[in-house]
């Protein structure tokens, strides 16, 4: 029982806090300190204890005095790095929100480019700008509907470009819409005709092939072996459905048909027709020109041998 107690003494002797023995040994300090002066004189004995006890805890306290300031100097720059962070990823989003703008703007006038000089190269024929606003399911712009109808002077059959070329024609008309049917849909048949040769051809819709770009042609008579890979494609002047000269495409591929005569191949349009998004409407139609020239009998007679041509 007896040396219990002693080992508690012992333990609670060693458990004294350390601000409690630095107020300890302050006080002794004070109260040598204080002996000295009241007798007028120094004892080497009393600095040098004096000098011993108190000189570590000066440099102890010091020491604590410099790692609290350091770790709020650390704490102070922590924080500034995080601000300047923040800083950084808001001045980011506001670069990265500019350049998307930057980005929409370019396109905008890349497309608003493509119109212009549209305009300019069928600036014979009046037309009217329209937007798409709707179209059938799917990747491709087969059939759509634009935000212009008769009110604007729109009609069934009139002629619609966008692009570099054809997209397709009118076929059904409300007073503030209408329907556009492309010339690749399965059920279009375009006459048309070889630049360099005067030579006609029926260009038909494939959904198929519109993955790759292109149109397939076939009817082409080519007897002298003149149309090669290459050559331009544009609506003929015997179509009774579109105007003369609207280009459609290159040729791509070319082949001789079993019977000897006539050809088949490919033709790469240079309208996208997956991210269609305005488009011009030729307001003057086929017939118009015709009966302005006073030869509607001889183009009846010739879309005969196309077999269905427009």
């Amino acid at each position: 029982m007896c040396m219990k107690n002693i080992r508690k003494k012992v333990r609670f002797h060693f458990n004294l806090k350390s601000k409690h023995l630095l107020v300890i040994m302050t006080l002794f300090c004070g109260s040598c300190i204080v002996a000295t002066v009241a007798s007028g004189s120094s004892s080497s004995a009393l600095q040098e204890t004096a000098g011993f006890l108190v000189v570590p805890f000066e440099k102890g306290i010091s020491g604590v005095s410099n790692m609290f300031g350091d770790v709020k100097n650390s704490l102070r720059d922590k924080q500034d790095v995080l601000q300047e962070n923040e800083e950084l990823k808001n001045q980011i989003n506001s670069l990265t929100e500019q350049n998307n703008i930057l980005i929409q703007d370019q396109t905008e006038l890349t497309r608003l480019k493509e119109l212009y000089n549209l305009d300019q190269e069928y600036s014979d024929y009046p037309k009217v700008a329209a937007r798409i606003i709707s179209k059938d399911p799917g990747n491709w712009y087969n059939t759509f509907m634009i935000n212009k109808g008769s009110n604007d002077g729109i009609r069934i059959d009139n002629n619609v470009i966008a692009g570099k070329g054809l997209v397709g024609i009118v076929t059904e008309v409300g007073p503030s819409w209408a329907t556009v049917r492309s010339i690749i849909d399965d059920s279009s048949n375009v006459s048309a005709m070889t630049v360099g040769t005067d030579d006609t051809c029926v260009v038909e819709g494939e959904l198929e092939l519109i993955d790759e770009g292109k149109l397939r042609f076939s009817q082409l008579y080519d007897k002298d072996d003149k149309v090669t890979v290459g050559e331009r494609v544009v609506t003929s002047n015997i179509s009774d459905k579109y105007v003369e000269g609207l280009f459609i495409g290159y040729v791509s591929e070319i082949e001789l048909d079993t019977n000897n005569l006539t050809k088949t191949g490919t033709i790469v349009t240079p309208v996208d027709f997956q991210h269609l998004k305005d488009v011009f409407v030729i307001t003057v139609n086929k017939q118009d020109a015709v009966d302005n020239s006073g030869a509607a009998d001889t183009s009846s007679d010739a879309d005969t041998d196309q077999e269905g041509a427009e």
